[in-house]
């Protein structure tokens, strides 16, 4: 079977996704995603995405990492698929309201190729700024930095992603440089791509929120520029108590090409 597809990147997160809405795929091998998205043998990406119909929503985001395994949330991958509906048109302005694994989201199409995208809630209440720790819809280890270029992101990012803290469930690794007022710079190790990956959309928003709480509490500034090898992200965000809410992920999304593979 044909199967199209169209290749995104949001600031160098990229992804395949997939015009599901006609049920064509009913099923996917984990070992055939795996192959699609290895840059040796397949397609190359960090993850694939179906978009599916779903009541009462514009679409459903189905996504899955690039060992082949159902991931938690992506908030880049939110942003892309979000430009990809406004591409076919099923999007009735410039708003739209999906579904993903993590719940509802809302999102704003800006331009073509740039969209905002609402996170979910999170919590700060068990928040240890010795230890930082994040769920942003999917699980985040903040590691603050003196000079992100000094790091092995890969060998420190597996090294955390694996110890015995974590190692039941894994988690996403995030080394966080302060830069000046309300700007940082980002790298992130993936669970499930098991790597470095150029930029992380729920590690950006993570590491946004633990550098608002460890360097400027009392600040009333809700918005911080991030700077990833991929480029250039902004999370917004509202804090009540111990809330963070109102939580805005922005950046690029672009298509890159599209192609047929074969299954």
């Amino acid at each position: 079977m044909a199967i199209p597809f169209y290749k995104y990147q949001g600031t160098g997160n990229d992804f395949i996704i997939i015009d599901n809405r006609d049920k064509k795929i009913t099923a996917l091998p984990q070992a055939t995603i795996a192959q699609w998205c290895d840059r040796k043998f397949g397609i190359g990406a960090d993850g694939l995405m179906l978009l599916e119909e779903k009541e009462g929503y514009d679409f459903e985001m189905i996504y899955y990492n690039a060992d082949g395994k159902t991931s938690s949330m992506c908030g880049n991958g939110g942003r892309c698929i979000t430009a990809f509906a406004n591409f076919l048109g099923i999007l009735n302005n410039s708003n739209a309201r999906f579904l993903a694994i993590d719940g509802p989201h809302d999102a704003v199409v800006k331009t073509a190729d740039y969209i905002e995208l609402k996170m979910i809630d999170v919590s700060t209440e068990t928040y240890n700024k010795q230890n930082p720790f994040l769920d942003t819809g999917s699980p985040h280890h903040i590691e603050f930095v003196d000079k992100l270029t000094s790091i092995d992101i890969y060998k420190n990012g597996k090294a955390i992603r694996y110890n015995d803290h974590y190692k039941e469930e894994g988690t996403n690794v995030n080394f966080v440089e302060p830069l000046t007022d309300l700007a940082i710079k980002v790298g992130t190790y993936e669970r499930g791509v098991e790597n470095e990956t150029l930029s992380c959309g729920t590690g950006v928003t993570a590491a946004a929120i633990a550098y608002h709480l460890s360097y400027t509490p009392q600040t009333i500034t809700n918005a911080v520029d991030i700077q990833t090898k991929g480029g250039n992200l902004q999370v917004r965000f509202q804090k009540k108590q111990h809330l963070f809410h109102d939580i805005w992920l922005c950046g690029p999304a672009t298509q890159v090409f599209n192609g047929t593979i074969h299954m």
